[in-house]
């Protein structure tokens, strides 16, 4: 039986839907990541598509990935909190992380908290976390927490983010959710799923 979740570090996974490299999205999970161990315990592994990308080429079917893939897929659904962010590619999120999600487990994702992102050039762009990254956790069950994260280019400068307004954000985004990670603790020990 594993350890409850008060009583060891938060397993963080955070999965970057970018396919470029450098990238402001997976910059922006850096960022995130980083508030969330400044609040609490936390294990984070990060998973990106770009590369992990050429392992899904032409897998239809769970039982045909590669080792690799399968243990990023099982760290997803075995996360205590997911961070999900992607550029905003053709007013979505990019192919290459919904096929990703596309292999996790249907119920594998049930009550798990998901703090989503996204980027884009401006800000025209970021409705695309309630209009697209919402209904798909929401066909998870997830729990998508009550603050998504949108950057857009102009608060990054050489990949690095300088608007304070987006840490704020960030800061939020976290401070919002800890109520919300902390009484799934309790839940889980308490044995209540």
């Amino acid at each position: 039986m594993p350890e409850p979740l008060s009583q060891r570090p938060l397993t963080v996974v955070a999965v970057s839907g970018s396919v470029q490299a450098p990238s402001k999205t997976t910059v922006l999970v850096e960022e995130i990541l980083g508030a969330l161990g400044r609040e609490l315990p936390v294990a984070t592994h990060l998973i990106e598509v770009r590369e992990v990308g050429p392992q899904l080429a032409g897998v239809l079917k769970r039982e045909d990935l590669t080792v690799a893939l399968e243990e990023e897929l099982r760290s997803i659904e075995e996360a205590d909190l997911l961070v999900v962010a992607s550029p905003v590619f053709r007013a979505s999120f990019t192919g290459l992380l919904k096929h990703l999600f596309d292999l996790v487990g249907q119920y594998a994702l049930v009550d798990k908290p998901v703090l989503l992102a996204a980027t884009g050039g401006s800000d025209r762009h970021a409705l695309m976390i309630e209009h697209q990254f919402r209904p798909l956790f929401g066909f998870f069950q997830s729990l998508t927490l009550p603050l998504g994260i949108y950057a857009n280019d102009s608060d990054f400068t050489d990949y690095r983010v300088t608007n304070p307004a987006l840490r704020e954000r960030i800061e939020l985004a976290v401070a919002r959710a800890l109520p919300l990670i902390r009484a799934r603790a309790v839940r889980e020990a308490a044995g209540v799923r």
